[in-house]
């Protein structure tokens, strides 16, 4: 099998509008929540999230393109742009036919969606635009970034709800793996902000209504984000030949079902995912030194996780590093495992490790060192990503320093 690094990075999330902005943001401990900006949010319940602010997609895309780009496409093409520029790679002649794209994804145009069924309902028009099913639908993403770089090979878009970008990345990472492709854009992305998608998620009463304190004792639910996280996987030596940068090495990956409950996740279904991914990197657990979790911050959730990582390190937890990079930029749901893939690789390439921020109170059932609000400096061999997701979907992605 072929080994897979990564050569490319870019996002577009609350912390920042790119990759170097995110990782100060993430070395600083700051916030990227606050209160919501849209059309009747004063009618909702809850009123904070990880809203991309100062974001102009005017001043960015043409009038045509953004007739066809929803808000999470938007996001996804300059992530996209950031990750391949840095990668440096071209895609012409059979370099395009032997690379593609696989993103994640749980909502797709909600917010084209939004507009179009206010239009027809509330203000009773009788006709939509002519492109709103291109600009809605949950490929449009892949679809426009294939389109945009000649992308030729498999294109695709997985949706898993909160796991959709380990799942999709994870697709990418076993293509170049075996040798199907060269090379794969891969992330996520969403763009759920809006007065319909806030609306629902108030429904299921996991939201909070002023912070997310991912496992405090007094965390009192998710908040929601928005954005992407985007990266250039390549086969390792092709990216040495052409004297690629390389920022981390994807050694595996593992993903389960706890086919138990629709939305309360499962101790065995998560270790199962993590010690999964430990045996397919053939690694030991006594070598991970930091895990980006899942921590949404909801009481379930945290402590589900907790265990999981107690059951498939032993002894071994107590050593290790775990933080949740959602009590800053939020759950961005289809996309968060894309843009908390940042963190692991800020932790294994500079040697910070993102904090848990918003921690205040210790809970007995989250006594994992949870990196409680500073960023901290330590040498990372190697990081895993956790997702868990609504539905029992697992996904853990095991990363190495190179």
């Amino acid at each position: 099998m072929k080994r897979v690094v990564i050569t490319g990075a870019g996002t577009v999330n609350a912390l920042g509008q790119d990759v170097a902005a995110t990782y100060e943001a993430m070395r600083e401990g700051r916030c990227g929540i606050g209160p919501l900006e849209f059309r009747d949010v004063e009618r909702l319940a809850i009123r904070i999230g990880g809203q991309v602010k100062g974001f102009e997609a005017e001043a960015v895309f043409n009038r045509q393109q953004l007739s066809l780009y929803d808000r999470f496409t938007q996001f996804t093409l300059l992530a996209a742009r950031e990750a391949v520029r840095q990668s440096g790679l071209e895609f012409s002649g059979e370099m395009a036919d032997r690379s593609g794209v696989v993103l994640g994804n749980s909502g797709g145009g909600l917010l084209t969606q939004d507009e179009n069924y206010r239009a027809v309902y509330e203000e009773g028009k009788n006709r939509v635009h002519p492109f709103v099913v291109p600009k809605l639908m949950n490929n449009a993403a892949a679809s426009h970034v294939s389109m945009t770089y000649n992308l030729k090979g498999p294109s695709f878009t997985v949706s898993t709800a909160c796991a959709s970008s380990n799942h999709a990345m994870a697709q990418a990472f076993q293509m170049v793996r075996h040798g199907m492709s060269t090379a794969m854009v891969t992330g996520g992305s969403e763009s759920m902000l809006c007065f319909g998608g806030v609306k629902a998620w108030e429904g299921l009463r996991v939201m909070s209504k002023d912070a997310c304190r991912p496992f405090s004792a007094n965390r009192n639910g998710m908040v929601q984000g928005e954005g992407a996280g985007i990266f250039v996987f390549e086969e390792m030596e092709h990216a040495k030949a052409r004297g690629a940068e390389i920022l981390a090495e994807v050694v595996g990956f593992a993903m389960t079902s706890d086919a138990a409950d629709i939305v309360m996740p499962s101790k065995q279904g998560a270790a199962r995912a993590i010690t999964g991914a430990m045996a397919d990197a053939r690694i030991n657990p006594g070598e991970v030194g930091y895990i980006n979790a899942h921590g949404t911050g909801t009481a379930a959730n945290d402590k589900t996780e907790c265990a999981a990582v107690a059951d498939a390190f032993g002894q071994h937890a107590d050593n290790l590093m775990i933080s949740s990079t959602k009590s800053m930029h939020g759950h961005l749901i289809g996309g968060t495992g894309a843009v908390e893939l940042l963190a692991c690789i800020m932790a294994l390439r500079d040697g910070v490790i993102a904090p848990t921020i918003g921690y205040e109170e210790p809970d007995p059932e989250c006594a994992l060192d949870v990196v409680p609000n500073e960023a901290r400096e330590a040498r990372v061999e190697v990081a895993l990503s956790n997702a868990f997701a609504f539905g029992g979907l697992n996904a853990v992605l095991a990363l190495r320093r190179v």
